[in-house]
């Protein structure tokens, strides 16, 4: 006689194992939708302190005691004015060949497409040029807008060592023209190459 042995059937679904062989640090771990039923949970004491520890955590950066970087709040009008004005007199006080004062909008989207240009023309000329930037909206540098006739922004004006002004660019119709301006100053007291 011969006897069949049936297989007993597949559980409809899987159950969970008794204990879990898995580490925190296992690659699967960091695939939470993997099918694996075995989830790495620390005892009940651990999660309680590090919830409370969390909770401590945020609450002590919170009151800005934290060991983090602070976070540094955005200057006043008047505090970037005197920023402005103090990087001027810097300039100034260099004595390199040249400074040039860039009059600026920080709502002017041309004014700050040049950004990254003028930071670029200050460092290829950082051995006889200063560059400096003034905000034409703020009322620190309202005797400068009328001693240099500023009317429009940008406006680059280029001062002699002795901070005297030379010239400035016209009224900007584009950002080449612009750029333009700002080379055909530069020419003018670039010192000669050997």
């Amino acid at each position: 006689m011969e006897s069949k042995i049936t297989p007993p059937p597949p559980p409809s679904t899987p159950t969970n194992p008794f204990f879990c062989l898995k580490w925190p640090w296992d690659p699967s771990n960091k695939h939470p939708k993997s099918p694996n039923l075995c989830d790495f949970q620390g005892p009940w004491l651990f999660r309680s302190m590090q919830s409370v520890g969390s909770i401590a955590l945020t609450s002590f950066n919170s009151f800005g005691l934290g060991h983090g970087t602070p976070k540094k709040k955005p200057l006043t009008a008047s505090e970037q004015g005197e920023a402005e004005q103090r990087a001027f007199a810097a300039a100034l006080a260099s004595e390199k060949d040249a400074t040039v004062l860039e009059f600026y909008s920080p709502k002017c989207r041309l004014c700050n497409s040049l950004l990254s240009f003028v930071l670029e023309v200050e460092k290829r000329n950082s051995n006889w040029l200063n560059i400096t930037m003034a905000d034409a909206e703020n009322e620190k540098w309202f005797p400068e807008l009328l001693h240099y006739d500023i009317k429009y922004v940008p406006c680059f004006v280029l001062l002699d060592k002795n901070g005297q002004a030379l010239a400035k660019t016209g009224v900007p119709s584009s950002r080449n023209h612009v750029i333009a301006g700002i080379s055909h100053l530069l020419k003018m007291k670039r010192p000669p190459t050997v």
